[in-house]
């Protein structure tokens, strides 16, 4: 990518007319002039393709969300991890050309020297092989920052050998469209510690150097060269911070991300509202649940983001770490089924593990779906391998790690390959076995006839409704009908739901493994989703109950953490003022024992 001899910008604004992601690509380009062309010909610039901006733009068009953007930039850090990152953070900032809001990253990994940040700012370039990073494709800086806004800004600082470098890279769609740019022009800085001083470091001539200074201190939030060096101060010896600024806007004029109405976190705006067909009560809850707040909190996607624990290595989300969750750990009578993907003959594909359980809140709220990691990235979160309105597979939620299937570009979906086929009816296979195996451990009339008659006579011989059922109702019917964990923790256990031990738990126990241990062979016939599955009166006024018991202690456990966390925080400022104190005091014993000559 070449550098442009002019800085263009002068005065005057430095934002799009347009700040509406989906719109901000719709502008005509000027076609350069004939002598443009022989100008080029003549210097041998025109042996090489050009790149248009408006590519920038559609380029990013492959994320149609904004979090998966900051996933992608989220990836590359966690990828720094084999170079030593230990943490990447995520915040807000302010640009003070215009009081304006930005988004920083930064982490702590390896850096990028001269060479490997303009691979970076370069289109589709990729030096990841490996198959256990995530990034692979060379593509997701370019789409993932011009996704979030129009610009941003790169500053890394990378020790190779005994060579110390620090390089800025500026990627500005808004330069290029306000200059009228034909060709996308990356100004990129470089600088080398020498005796202990920064100095520039001149690849090209000093005229391009001093041209891409212009440019990125016109272009950029930053007004002085001593400005854009102040950036390394909280870098370290080592790492990048990426700056993106000019904040694409919704249809309201209003940022996409909104870094007001949670301190500790960023929201996405208009993807906060709640789905239908719940009372306002469930609603609340269903609200805060992990599935639906995913879409619109980055603190509650990034703590699902990745399939395994971190070690030593933290994302810290407006400077609180973010709490991984692990899905699997919620799952009542858990079950882990093998599944063999069907490959070529040529191709060794190692057998699936696929956690399948209930949702911790089953059955009422009827959370489901499968949870799809590739390479340790999470790509399809709750996934509906099922319909929506049926009973049978409801509350059922599932995790595995494909790694033999590969994932679209933007990384929320996988490509519809005759694999990706085969596994999406195959997981359809386990939710349906599984319900039927173990629905009524959540409450639901067993579907096996035999079952399902141990279960009524479990039912009759533990005193029916008897006579509080009316109250209970009353109950349920305040609470709006809302579920909790009833049942032990030990969700693996099929007796607790008392059976009577006449060899029937042994044949579960067998069919389990035997679900367990099938690879292939699918029954459509049992594909097809029905809603034969009848919840047991009793027990919804049973979760009811306790529901509100569970709630109420909740808040209490919430109140009771506030009052711990303010009493840590008050005893940490007596013990800073009382070592303040003592470093005081020990001064005063100091001079005084100077004053009288003491040993």
């Amino acid at each position: 990518m070449p550098l442009a001899m002019d800085g263009g910008g002068g005065g005057g604004g430095r934002a799009l007319d347009c700040r509406s992601f989906w719109k901000a690509g719709a502008y005509e380009a000027p076609t350069a002039p004939t002598r443009e062309f022989q100008d080029a010909l003549e210097t041998g610039d025109f042996d090489r393709a050009r790149v248009h901006p408006k590519f920038l733009h559609t380029n990013a068009t492959s994320h149609k969300w904004a979090f998966g953007a900051i996933a992608e930039l989220l990836d590359n850090a966690v990828d720094e991890r084999s170079n030593g990152a230990t943490f990447i953070k995520v915040d807000k900032s302010i640009n003070l050309k215009d009081n304006s809001s930005m988004i920083v990253f930064q982490d702590d990994g390896g850096g990028m020297d001269p060479e490997g940040v303009r691979r970076c700012m370069s289109l589709g370039f990729s030096t990841k092989k490996s198959k256990t990073t995530i990034g692979q494709y060379g593509n997701g800086f370019k789409t993932s920052t011009m996704r979030l806004g129009a610009d941003a800004i790169v500053f890394t600082r990378a020790i190779r050998g005994s060579n110390v470098t620090l390089s800025i890279g500026l990627l500005s769609y808004t330069f290029l469209r306000k200059t009228m740019k034909d060709d996308i022009v990356v100004p990129m800085l470089d600088f080398k510690i020498q005796d202990g001083d920064i100095v520039p470091l001149v690849y090209g001539s000093q005229g391009d150097w001093d041209s891409s200074l212009k440019i990125i201190l016109d272009w950029s939030p930053f007004s002085s060269k001593e400005e854009l060096l102040q950036q390394f101060q909280d870098v370290g010896s080592h790492g990048t911070k990426v700056i993106v600024y000019n904040l694409w806007m919704n249809d309201d004029g209003l940022l996409e991300l909104d870094f007001e109405d949670d301190d500790e976190d960023i929201l996405l705006r208009d993807q906060g509202s709640a789905s239908g067909g719940f009372s306002k009560s469930q609603k609340e809850i269903v609200m805060q649940h992990i599935s639906h707040r995913l879409r619109f909190s980055l603190r509650a996607y990034t703590s699902i983001l990745y399939l395994r624990k971190f070690d030593n290595f933290q994302i810290i989300l407006r400077g609180k770490p973010v709490e991984q969750l692990f899905i699997t750990e919620e799952l009542k009578f858990k079950k882990v089924v093998t599944y063999k993907p069907q490959a070529a003959h040529d191709s060794q594909v190692a057998p699936v593990k696929i956690d399948v359980g209930f949702a911790k809140e089953a059955p009422i709220l009827g959370i489901f779906g499968m949870n799809v990691y590739h390479k340790d990235r999470l790509i399809m979160p709750f996934w509906k391998v099922l319909q929506e309105g049926s009973s049978r597979g409801r509350s059922v939620v599932g995790v595995l790690e494909a790694n033999f299937i590969e994932p679209a570009h933007d990384k929320q979906d996988f490509e519809r390959t005759p694999l990706f086929i085969r596994l999406e009816a195959r997981l359809r296979q386990i939710i349906i076995d599984f319900w039927k195996e173990r629905c009524h451990l959540i409450g639901y009339q067993p579907l096996d006839p035999q079952l399902r008659s141990q279960y009524k006579a479990t039912l009759k011989d533990s005193g029916g409704p008897g006579t509080q059922v009316h109250h209970k109702a009353s109950s349920a019917r305040r609470t709006g009908g809302l579920s909790s964990n009833l049942l032990p923790d030990t969700y693996d256990d099929i007796t607790t739901v008392g059976l009577a031990n006449n060899g029937s738990h042994s044949q579960s126990s067998g069919q389990a493994q035997e679900n367990n241990m099938e690879s292939e062979g699918l029954d459509e016939d049992l594909v097809e989703i029905g809603s034969s599955g009848v919840l047991d009166p009793n027990f919804i006024e049973k979760l009811s109950e306790e529901n509100i018991a569970l709630f109420s202690r909740r808040e209490e456990l919430r109140q009771r953490d506030t009052q711990l966390k303010q009493t840590i925080g008050g005893l940490e400022h007596e013990l800073e003022e009382t070592k303040k104190k003592c470093g005081q005091l020990a001064a005063q014993l100091k001079a005084w024992k100077n004053q009288q000559h003491l040993p």
